[in-house]
Formats: structure tokens, sequence, C-alpha cells
């Protein structure tokens, strides 16, 4: 197996972005392709990271960037900044991840009826926003996600299976978010698997989370345990979609 990875520039209405793609290099086959959504940081190595293990699992993995031109954040109060941008008008953050779904499904390695989308924090608010507005993706992972909605969706609108992967001690994630986001998936009729980690908190899969939550007195950590298992009930699922 021999990893490809590239740049793949793109644009959203008069926005330019630049994705970071990653696939097996020796397979001329199409196969599944998997978006991948950042954290509030941006798309920065953790996130090329994740995209490159995905590649190594057989998929075309497609990193995609939400903040536009590749923009990283070296702060939380500049990635509050970048991220508040696109919550604040998902109108754009929409265009950006139907245009990043079209790149992805147009690239000759990646078979278009065979997609899905992962995301890390502000990402996994992402990815459940696609699900949410029925965009056609075998199945959507949230990891330690914002559960809040941009749009509620109808009974049958939502066409991917979810999973949530989600820190038990996550603080930044109210209990209240959990119980209005099942009562919404009960009644959107969604297939939804929550996953919670015990002890974990906020960001338990980025191997950054513990030092960038000293640094800036944030209740973030890395947890193992939960980073592998989460990564092992995302496979089960892909093995199942796919």
């Amino acid at each position: 197996m021999t990893i490809k990875r590239q740049t793949l520039s793109y644009t959203a209405g008069e926005d330019e972005l630049k994705g970071y793609m990653a696939f097996d290099d020796e397979s001329e086959s199409a196969r599944p392709g998997v978006m991948v959504i950042h954290e509030w940081w941006g798309l920065d190595d953790y996130i090329r990271t994740r995209a490159d293990k995905l590649a190594e699992l057989g998929y075309t993995a497609l990193a995609i960037d939400m903040y536009g031109n590749g923009a990283t954040a070296d702060s939380p109060d500049e990635a509050g900044g970048m991220m508040n941008a696109v919550l604040g008008n998902m109108e754009t953050g929409t265009s950006r991840l139907r245009a990043a779904y079209e790149v992805l499904c147009a690239q000759p390695v990646v078979d278009e009826t065979r997609t899905a989308a992962i995301g890390y924090c502000f990402g996994g608010a992402m990815v459940l926003h696609m699900a949410r507005i029925g965009m056609p993706l075998k199945a959507v992972v949230s990891f330690h996600g914002a559960l809040g909605s941009f749009h509620t969706p109808r009974p049958g609108e939502i066409q991917s299976r979810i999973l949530v992967c989600h820190g038990a001690k996550d603080n930044l994630v109210p209990e209240s978010d959990i119980e209005t986001f099942n009562a919404e998936m009960a009644t959107a009729e969604a297939n939804v698997k929550f996953e919670s980690y015990e002890g974990a908190l906020h960001g338990f899969t980025n191997p950054e989370a513990t030092e960038r939550g000293q640094n800036y007195g944030l209740p973030l950590a890395y947890d193992q345990r939960a980073d592998d298992a989460s990564w092992s009930e995302m496979k089960i699922l892909f093995d199942e979609v796919f």
C-alpha cells in the first residue's frame, strides 16, 4: 500500500477552500469516500493524520476546509472566532459542506454511491448537520461533537446511519443537549447509535488535547481508551454500510 497525499483546492461560491486528500495509490478501483471535518482549530496536522488512517483502511479520505484558504487557529480566541463565523452563517457553511461533498464524489478513486463523513468537535456538529439536511451519505460519525441543531429533520429525511461518540465527562456538551438530540432523532426516525465513554472529556481523540487543556485552562484531555474504542466503532459501522 502506498498512500498518496495531496492538497485539493476547490471553491464554494466565491470562497477558495483547500482540502487534503489521501488514498491508496496502488489500487485503481473506486472505493468509498469519507469526508473528514476538522475541530475548531482548522484543518491541521491532526486532521490530516485521521485522513491518512482512513486511507490505510482502504478509503479515499478528504479532509475538508470549513474556514477558507486552509486557515488554522493558534489560540482558543482565534479558533472560536473562526468557528462562530461559520456557525453564525450556516447558509455559507452548508454550501461549503455541499461543495466538498461534490468534490469528493468527482474523484476517480471514489465510488460516489458509497460515501460517509466523520467530524471532530466543531466537525462533529457539521457531520450531524449533513445528516439532518438529508445529504446522501451512508453514515456520519461525530467524535466529541456538539449536538445542537441548525435544521430540524422531518421523519424519513435523514438518509445516513449516525454514530455519536461522546465523552461521559464532556461538560462542554450539556446533558440537556443530549436529551434534546435523542428526542429530535427519535422524531426523525433516524438510525442512531450513541456511545458514551466513561471518564472521557472533550477532545478525547486528539493527543494534543491534554496539553492544550492545561495551557488554556479548558476542560480537554486525550483518552486513549476512548479514542481506540470510538475508532473501532466507526470501523464496524463502515464495514456494515459499505
